[in-house]
């Protein structure tokens, strides 16, 4: 047998095993409910502003961009398939401390993702319930998603099913309203979307607005946070995650045609809420209440996978020991999900009563670039140097490549705004002061699970 598929399965026996229950459909739920379809619309009048009515093909240059680091991720998760993502990942390839410091930085990502769902969730429901303020529907939202999390991964994917039923039905309908209103409006352009409206034209804004849409795409890499409760992780994770990031950008691309269809201009009068524009064009009052409660359903299903992610990867950090393991490390003995790592971020997720879109989403986009290019360079570390992987064929498939994904998310970079850096960069320095502590003055390694006892 190859020497790089006798990667031992998940950690010790007893009590830090979970139960294996999710195939590849619930992999690919999760996946897909963490993404929302209907992300599309959260960014739609800024990027149709910038490339000039160009989206469709935005996200075309995006879904390419994002399909070399999901390759990446589906690679080490083959190679390491155990909870942790980027962490574990990074840990295996350049050792505990640049693992511990990857992993760190996912944090971000991860522990504030439920953080902008939870807003998004007040925002929205405030407009149809003005008298209930925002902070009450926020705090039910984190009970419910706490709760379903604590009973188990089986109650979490069962309820991804109705939540990511919902959006599809939406997107059902808008796409029949809107065939039956271009059938009223005489001839169509077919190739306007691709065309844009012509004020803008180059390469240059349609770059610049995929790196925004890149944005659209966090979320395949949360699937590898399920590897532990996969019945056949090296096979369906890196299935999962490739079919995860080919079918939601394949709709991003179509909901972005039919879109501009609909509405054949890039000029609104709020870039923030274009899309209420074009639903409202599309089906009138009907469909835009129909596309708030999907919005609000589909934040609530973002929320839910991206609380599991994270309490999993907390627990890959307990188990190991840097994180203390009598708390992060803990499963609970009959739901066999992490209780306490799930209930400490349902206690951070409340600081988003106070906390603004602009900070948490500066936060997300940082770690998720870093755990991009970690994962990026893990595979040419892991792969092509450490298993001195040989032959045309290798250094294509673990040189070329990851270098490739490492480029453009070398290039994602620089869409990142002055906040998200500084934020970001401090968010390092605690991380580094904490694996000061750890490992005594960086004199030793940080502990590190032996994926073979």
């Amino acid at each position: 047998m190859n020497q790089l598929q006798q990667t031992p399965e998940a950690g010790p026996e007893g009590s830090t095993q979970m139960h294996r229950v999710l195939g590849l459909p619930n992999l690919v739920l999760f996946g897909m409910v963490y993404m929302v379809p209907l992300t599309i619309f959260s960014t739609y009048g800024i990027v149709t502003e910038i490339t000039g009515g160009r989206l469709p093909v935005a996200y075309t240059i995006t879904l390419l961009a994002m399909l070399f680091t999901a390759r990446s991720y589906g690679l080490m998760s083959k190679a390491f398939p155990v909870g942790g993502s980027a962490y574990v990942y990074t840990q295996r390839s350049f050792g505990a401390n640049l693992g511990f410091m990857a992993g760190w930085a996912l944090l971000l990502d991860y522990l504030f993702l439920p953080m902008i769902n939870y807003l998004l969730l007040g925002i929205y429901l405030n407009e149809f319930f003005p008298a209930v303020p925002p902070w009450a529907f926020m705090l039910a939202g984190m009970l419910l998603v706490t709760i379903l999390n604590v009973i188990g991964i089986v109650s979490v994917a069962r309820t991804n099913i109705v939540i990511i039923g919902f959006q599809f039905l939406f997107i059902i309908l808008f796409i029949g309203f809107s065939i039956a209103y271009l059938r009223g409006q005489g001839s169509v352009d077919l190739m306007a979307p691709l065309r844009g409206t012509g004020e803008v034209s180059g390469f240059a804004p349609l770059a610049a607005g995929a790196a925004i849409l890149c944005l659209s795409f966090l979320g395949f890499d949360s699937i590898t946070t399920f590897a532990e409760e996969a019945r056949n992780p090296k096979r369906d994770l890196p299935r999962a995650i490739l079919l995860t990031t080919l079918i939601c950008g394949l709709l991003f691309i179509a909901l972005a045609y039919v879109s501009h269809l609909v509405y054949p201009s890039h000029q609104f009068e709020n870039a923030d809420s274009a899309s209420i524009q074009v639903v409202f064009t599309a089906g009138g009052q009907f469909l835009s209440i129909f596309f708030t409660a999907g919005f609000i359903c589909g934040a609530m299903g973002s929320a839910l996978v991206s609380q599991a992610s994270v309490s999993r990867i907390l627990f890959s950090m307990g188990r190991d020991g840097v994180l203390p393991n009598r708390v992060f490390g803990y499963l609970h003995p009959r739901f066999k999900t992490p209780t306490f790592a799930i209930i400490i971020v349902s206690i951070i997720s409340l600081t988003s009563l106070f906390a603004s879109l602009e900070m948490v989403s500066a936060m997300i986009s940082f770690g998720a670039l870093v755990a991009f290019s970690a994962v990026n360079l893990a595979v040419i570390k892991y792969f092509f140097l450490a298993h001195r992987q040989r032959g045309t064929a290798a250094a294509f498939n673990y040189l070329v490549l990851p270098l490739i994904g490492l480029v453009l998310t070398i290039w994602l970079w620089t869409s990142l705004s002055a906040l998200s850096l500084v934020i970001g960069i401090i968010w390092i320095v605690i991380g580094l002061a904490y694996l000061a502590y750890v490992t005594g003055g960086f004199r030793r390694s940080a502990p590190m699970l032996d994926l073979a006892e």
